[in-house]
């Protein structure tokens, strides 16, 4: 017999157990995932789709290696069982190049591919990037409170608490920001996910497709009211919308400092509300509490000062034209 070249080696009884306690927990795996609606994976707008797209290419790109590792980990463990006495046991073997050659170009041309693609996608979905539409962007400002969410339309005037609605193929600019704590925005079958934070603007732009209900929601902890934190976004058609319009405007309900008061207390389960109007820069007044800066203060690199406050009054002037 070869001396480098022995009999495999029997399993003791508590590796057997310890690996039947392992097979048996992964067998139970599909049961603890608690999906009912894949809703990342039925996305109902342009942005939602390219990233359900880069998602399962990441994924199919990552399981090249985890499947072929799977198989190979369930093909040794069929093939060195303790009832084989064919399989080998050779523990002076230390080296082979093919082995070496496959382990390491494979992954490595995985990572090139993936570093290609993530930084394409990481520009072409930026959440700051407008989406390009032959229709203005509706503008919509939006406050996490605790525990609800406030959205103010600055181009019409009205507000809602917990509450989105959008026209359907209209790009959405959202401004956000936080009365409190840090949260995060998040509207999974339309797109990105972004945080909002106090003192701080973050961006975001969004479109849908279809006409419907989606369901929105916090995705950061934020307290003990953290899972009411959710909201109905409405994708409607532009009649609907001009009507909702008129809906909103009809309750007699004024937002200014007053009623924001009320609206920062901490509350769970806060129900949808509508206001006919708004206090003018109500937005700029929560975001400079702390020492933040409006929009109309910060440029973006490449952007000129007040540049962004034209293309915004201009698009509020479009906004306001094709709502008459």
């Amino acid at each position: 017999m070869n001396p480098a070249t022995h009999p495999a080696r029997r399993a003791t009884p508590a590796g057997r157990a310890r690996a039947g306690r392992w097979f048996g927990l992964a067998a139970l795996l599909p049961l603890l995932t608690g999906c009912k609606n894949l809703e990342l994976f039925n996305p109902m707008g342009s942005i939602a789709e390219q990233e359900m797209q880069l998602i399962l290419v990441c994924t199919g790109l990552m399981l090249l290696v985890v499947i072929p590792v799977i198989i190979l980990t369930l093909y040794f463990a069929w093939h060195y069982r303790e009832s084989n006495k064919n399989a080998t046991y050779a523990p002076t073997w230390s080296h082979s190049t093919a082995i070496e050659v496959v382990v390491w170009t494979i992954p490595c041309l995985i990572v090139v591919v993936l570093g290609v693609l993530i930084w394409k996608s990481t520009h072409a979905l930026d959440p700051y990037r407008p989406i390009a539409s032959d229709k203005p962007a509706l503008r919509v400002e939006v406050v996490s409170l605790n525990w609800k969410w406030l959205f103010i339309y600055p181009d019409h005037n009205v507000a809602t608490v917990n509450e989105l609605v959008m026209p359907v193929d209209t790009p959405v600019a959202f401004k956000l920001t936080s009365e409190s704590m840090m949260n995060a925005f998040f509207v999974p079958q339309l797109g990105s996910m972004v945080y909002t934070m106090p003192a701080m603007q973050t961006r975001l732009h969004l479109i849908g497709h279809t006409p419907g209900t989606y369901a929105g929601m916090s995705s950061a902890y934020s307290g003990s009211g953290f899972s009411d934190m959710k909201f109905d976004a409405r994708v409607m058609t532009e009649a609907d919308f001009t009507q909702w319009l008129a809906q909103s405007r009809g309750t007699d309900e004024h937002l200014d400092q007053a009623r924001l008061a009320e609206l920062e207390k901490p509350t769970h389960g806060a129900p949808m509300q509508r206001f006919a109007s708004v206090d003018t820069g109500l937005f700029d007044s929560i975001l400079r509490r702390y020492g933040g800066m409006p929009d109309d203060e910060i440029c973006l690199p490449g952007e000129e000062p007040g540049a962004k406050s034209q293309l915004v009054s201009l698009a509020a002037s479009a906004s306001r034209t094709a709502e008459n």
